[in-house]
């Protein structure tokens, strides 16, 4: 098992990777994050992204869809943001950023994936 440190280091490693957080979706507080840049501030994405889990999982309940969330894709011209909600502890999600010139979003994908079931919250 990974602690959140260690898990977000594994994040950063993931190639394409400038920047990515464990967040808190009831308050949008990062409990740990990783990269950015002075035009990046991740804690600002975290906390934004934060409204697009509450929305989806609002749109979900309107619709009586008995299902989870498995991870939430935003392509952008330039970068790809993934949300991944933790399936182990609820309320919290894993947030990664791509440059998406050279991301492989299926890979990142997989990776992420796998760096949430070693995460120790």
């Amino acid at each position: 098992m990974a602690n959140v440190k260690q898990s977000l280091e594994e994040s950063l490693k993931i190639e394409g990777a400038f920047a990515a957080c464990l967040v808190d979706a009831k308050s949008g507080m990062t409990l740990g994050s990783i990269g950015g840049s002075p035009t990046f501030n991740v804690e600002a994405a975290a906390a934004g992204n934060t409204e697009v889990v509450r929305a989806k999982l609002k749109t979900m309940n309107a619709l009586g869809l008995k299902d989870r969330i498995e991870d939430i894709l935003i392509t952008l011209g330039e970068q790809y943001h993934v949300i991944r909600p933790l399936s182990t502890r609820e309320g919290l999600f894993l947030y990664l950023a791509l440059h998406r010139s050279n991301a492989n979003l299926a890979l990142a994908r997989f990776k992420l994936a796998d760096i949430e079931k070693s995460l120790a919250v």
